[in-house]
């Protein structure tokens, strides 16, 4: 089975939720960039505050931020691992190239549009990162987290125009990691719409 594995695809696509199915069900540790990125917002560091002004405009973080931060997490994994929402860019995936050997490149695919109604529908938990949906993923009780009783809120970049923007950034920046890692040999696209077990059995076959 394939072990270090990076998760493509826009914003909305599926690549949390498989990311925590893959944790579940195959012990892959999880290192996901909007995740440490929200932390630092939340705990108002250095990091926290300079990202966050990209973050609510839709646009990328700098380059020079995410692969420093990356850098150190990277070299403390071990074993099976994922990492969602990094590469992001070209410049990126060669950074990464630099400290490990990817296996596979896994691009959930998805239309524009699909994406506008997950995204606005979209609700967080500041806690414990659970994400839900007010049409697909409804949580037991209005408004808040199943796991950790938390009140959800609807993220600054989840907003209609925010969203749009941040698709079109996607496009324009993140789009050519495809041919990337296609010329590479190590690309496996998969359509991102439809029940979430069968997305998740065709991500499990390109694993092996």
């Amino acid at each position: 089975m394939k072990t270090k594995i990076i998760l493509l695809g826009p914003p909305g696509c599926g690549k949390g939720t498989q990311a925590e199915l893959l944790g579940d069900r195959l012990d892959f540790v999880r290192l996901s960039t909007g995740d440490m990125l929200r932390e630092a917002v939340r705990n108002d560091t250095p990091l926290g505050k300079e990202a966050k002004k990209y973050m609510d405009a839709g646009a990328l973080v700098p380059n020079d931020v995410i692969i420093g931060m990356m850098k150190d997490k990277i070299r403390e994994l071990k074993g099976t691992f994922l990492l969602d929402g990094f590469p992001r860019t070209v410049e990126q995936a060669d950074a990464l190239a630099k400290e490990i050997d990817i296996d596979v490149a896994i691009n959930l695919d998805v239309d524009d549009e699909e994406l506008v109604s997950r995204l606005t529908n979209r609700r967080s938990c500041p806690e414990c990162n659970s994400v839900y949906h007010l049409i697909n993923k409804v949580p037991k009780k209005e408004g808040v987290c199943d796991k950790c009783g938390c009140k959800l809120y609807q993220r600054d970049d989840d907003t209609e125009k925010t969203v749009r923007n941040r698709l079109r950034v996607y496009r324009e920046n993140t789009y050519p990691l495809i041919e990337y890692y296609r010329e590479r040999g190590k690309l496996a696209t998969i359509e991102g719409i439809g029940d979430i077990e069968y997305i998740y059995t065709q991500v499990s076959k390109a694993l092996k």
